[in-house]
C-alpha cells in the first residue's frame, strides 16, 4: 500500500520548485499533483495518455477540445489523449491531482 498527504505532497511540490510533481508510477498509470497559481497560465501541451483531473481546491475554467467549464473542489473531468486543453482564467490557486493511464512518459 502506498499512502499520501496532500499538505506533504504540496510540500514537496514546492520544494522542488515546480507546478507538477509525479508521485505515483506503476505500469498502466501515474498520478501527481499539478498546482497553477491564481492569474497564471497553463503551459501544458497535449498529452499521449488518457488523464482525469480531481480538483482538490481552486478555482478557474478549462477547456477541453472546443468545451469550456468551470472547475472548482470536486469537479473530475477526463480529457482523451492528444486532446487540446487548458486551464484559464484561475482566480483561485489550483490544486488538481492527475492521473495518467497508461503513465505518463
Amino acid at each position: 500500500m502506498k499512502s499520501f498527504r496532500l499538505d506533504e505532497l504540496e510540500a514537496e511540490r514546492r520544494a522542488n520548485d515546480g507546478a507538477y510533481l509525479q508521485f505515483i508510477r506503476e505500469r498502466n498509470m501515474s498520478v501527481g499533483l499539478y498546482a497553477l497559481n491564481a492569474g497564471s497560465g497553463d503551459p501544458q501541451q497535449p498529452h499521449r495518455q488518457d488523464e482525469v483531473y480531481v480538483v482538490m481546491s481552486g478555482r478557474a475554467s478549462l477547456t477541453v477540445g472546443s468545451e469550456t467549464t468551470q472547475v472548482a473542489r470536486g469537479s473530475v473531468v477526463h480529457v482523451a489523449a492528444g486532446t487540446p486543453h487548458k486551464f484559464h482564467h484561475i482566480s483561485e490557486d489550483l490544486r488538481v491531482l492527475v492521473v495518467f493511464s497508461p503513465p505518463e512518459a
